[in-house]
């Protein structure tokens, strides 16, 4: 089980380390208060970006881990010793340790949404472990390097790589091969420094545009609120308002998303940080700050296709030709030339995860992976036509204002006046990319869906920098960067926002610290030493099956979160979701392959299924456990293709490929 010593000790790493590396990069790039906020982002970025292709050549393994980080924190202390010229004169502005110190305590609640939490001899988990789950990520890359193999489903003849933006999970392998703990350890150690990293961002944006340390205090307030939709539901009733509203698909805020999905809520984060280094390029070039905008370009895209892909690159476009007319006219080709150098960089870099995703989409069966469809808001209770019209503004009136209440409104009214006020000219430049930014991440969450998953992930996730940059306006503009009147009325929207965002605040914090109480937390809590058998009898590359469905009920939707969480070993057939996202298998295949698992381990499968899993699916060790129909009827041990290894009275029984 998870153990939160282990996961503070992969905190800690994570954060000393990248945020050394990334203080002595920024520091020759950005003035103090930005270098500052972004050296944590900039650090894990440029590192993670640069050496995942490198151990793809060397191997990774602890042994390179830590030569390549010795070597990197020795070249970074040059750095630091080295003089920072600060063309902008703003030496003495920067971030005060309390704002370090807050941020670290504000990202512990999502970071705890991903512990085990214990009640007696049971176990409860929070909901977004759910999507955590991608822990077995981090567990295979640890285990048997990169490029990482698919852990949730594996087939004879079938390729054996895993096709997704995996670079947040090999970042925390790297953690868990140092700091030697399991990557559900690294996976929560990692996701507060992500949390961490994000925070630090805002506020050294909001502090250097504002030039007042107070909107480093904003930015925690504002990261705490929710969404609206618990206050509403407690005034109205959910049931009240279902044949009104669609069910909404829970954007919500910033510490919402942190707690669910942390390699999003990266790829933002380095969205915002290139748009920071694209305006530093307006007025500067060098090779330096071309590498590194390279490098973070690469680390939103490997992070996220959704966010540090299409809505990054659709944001980009729209700032290009204010960022060229911003260029000083003896400097502009320069600028032309440096973000074409970045680009081919960046192209030679992703061009593998690129190609594996269009691989993927042609497995699947092809199909448009992203299509134009806008946001839906209302229910039956109006005809189809007048309903789908009043969802084009039902998106900016309703949804935005409830998802982000404490931002939506009084972010746009915020970077309006910023905009509108007597800035000097780098931050206004600034301010006005990052609204490109925020642009493009409401209009893709409101017009584009996609369409590989259950849920429209792309519009889910897409929102996250735009919810970051308004709340960066806001804090800006309530430390006093507008008048008074407009900042009167900034500051009621955004309290009036927060208020009654409280209640779902405070439903996400106690979620998180003390999870849900669901059936089958007793199992689970038992369930490290049935893995720790499996272990020894399957070999690190080997594949290992047992019953999807096992378990299930530990998470709100099922999953075979016990495997996920707990194995360290990769299986034949994970589950259908997990399938679903990350197995390249045409819809009725996939379905076919769930039925056949479910049927072998619930006592009906045939020896032609069994055989089929030895050959077919390469499995190399199977469990079968009291809770499976296989207990009782078990088509293992009357099978040419397995012998039992090892049976526990009431607790497994392990059998190997003959």
């Amino acid at each position: 089980m998870a153990s939160p010593v282990n996961a503070l000790l992969c905190a800690l790493i994570a954060a000393a380390f990248w945020t050394l590396l990334g203080l002595a990069l920024a520091r020759h790039l950005l003035p103090r208060a930005l270098a500052l906020g972004a050296a944590a982002v900039i650090g894990w970025a440029a590192h993670s970006a640069a050496m995942l292709p490198i151990y793809i050549w060397i191997g990774l393994s602890p042994v390179t881990v830590v030569a390549s980080g010795a070597l990197c924190i020795l070249v970074s202390g040059f750095s630091l010793s080295s003089h920072a010229a600060d063309s902008d004169g703003e030496s003495t502005l920067g971030l005060p340790l309390w704002a370090f110190a807050a941020a670290a305590l504000l990202a512990l609640i999502s970071a705890a949404a991903i512990l085990p939490k214990f009640y007696g001899d049971a176990v409860q988990l929070a909901d977004p472990i759910f999507d955590h789950s991608k822990s077995a990520f981090v567990d295979a890359i640890a285990r048997l390097g990169v490029p990482p193999v698919n852990p949730v489903f594996g087939e004879a003849g079938g390729p054996k790589h895993l096709v997704y933006y995996y670079l947040w999970h090999f970042s925390a392998a790297e953690v868990a091969l140092v700091a030697g703990t399991m990557g559900w350890e690294a996976d929560i150690g990692l996701t507060w420094f992500t949390a961490f990293a994000s925070l630090t961002l805002m506020m050294g944006v909001a502090v250097w545009v504002s030039k007042r340390t107070a909107a480093a205090i904003w930015i925690l307030a504002l990261g705490a609120a929710g969404s609206v939709w618990t206050t509403v539901y407690w005034i109205i009733g959910a049931d009240t308002l279902k044949p009104i509203l669609r069910q909404p698909i829970g954007m919500s805020g910033w510490l919402f998303q942190a707690s669910w999905v942390p390699q999003h809520l990266m790829a933002a984060s380095c969205a915002l940080t290139t748009m920071l280094l694209l305006v530093r390029m307006t007025a500067q070039q060098s090779f330096t700050l071309t590498l590194a905008l390279a490098l973070v370009v690469v680390a939103g895209f490997e992070s996220s296709t959704f966010v540090g892909g299409v809505t990054f690159a659709i944001a980009a476009v729209v700032a290009a030709p204010f960022l060229f007319a911003a260029t000083d006219r003896a400097r502009r080709w320069r600028f032309v030339g440096s973000l074409a150098l970045a680009a081919l960089l960046v192209a030679g870099l992703i061009a593998p995860f690129v190609l594996n995703q269009f691989s993927a989409v042609q497995a699947r069966g092809g199909g448009t992976p992203i299509i134009i469809a806008n946001y839906k808001v209302f229910g039956e209770f109006l005809p189809w036509g007048i309903r789908r019209a009043l969802d084009l503004p039902g998106y900016w009136l309703i949804i935005l204002p409830a998802e982000l209440p404490a931002v939506f409104f009084a972010g746009v009214l915020a970077l309006i006046w910023l905009l509108r006020g007597a800035l000097p000219g780098a931050e206004k430049i600034t301010l006005a990319a990052l609204a490109c930014l925020a642009g493009a991440g409401v209009v893709v969450s409101w017009l584009l869906v996609s369409t590989l998953g259950n849920n429209n992930d792309l519009g889910l996730r897409a929102i996250i920098p735009a919810a970051m940059v308004l709340m960066v306006s806001v804090a800006a503009a309530a430390a006093g960067m507008v008048k008074a009147r407009p900042r009167a009325v900034i500051l009621a929207l955004a309290l009036v926002g927060f208020i009654i965002s409280l209640p779902n605040t405070a439903q996400i914090i106690h979620d998180n610290v003390a999870g849900r109480q669901r059936p089958d937390g007793r199992a689970f809590a038992q369930s490290p030493e049935l893995w720790a058998a499996v272990r020894r009898y399957a070999a690190p590359a080997a594949r290992v099956a047992n019953n999807p469905q096992f378990l299930k009920n530990v998470t709100p939707w099922p999953l075979n979160v016990s495997w996920a969480l707990l194995a360290n070993r990769s299986s034949c057939f994970a589950e259908q979701d997990l399938a679903l996202a990350f197995a390249p298998l045409p819809a009725p295949r996939r379905r076919e392959i769930d039925a056949q698992f479910i049927r072998v381990f619930a006592g009906k499968g045939t020896q032609d299924d069994v055989h089929e899993l030895a050959t077919q699916y390469d499995c190399a060790v199977a469990v079968v456990v009291p809770s499976d129909g296989a207990w009782a009827v078990d088509p293992f041990a009357t099978s040419s293709d397995f012998r039992l290894a090892e049976a526990r009275e009431a607790r497994w029984r392990m059998y190997l490929r003959r």
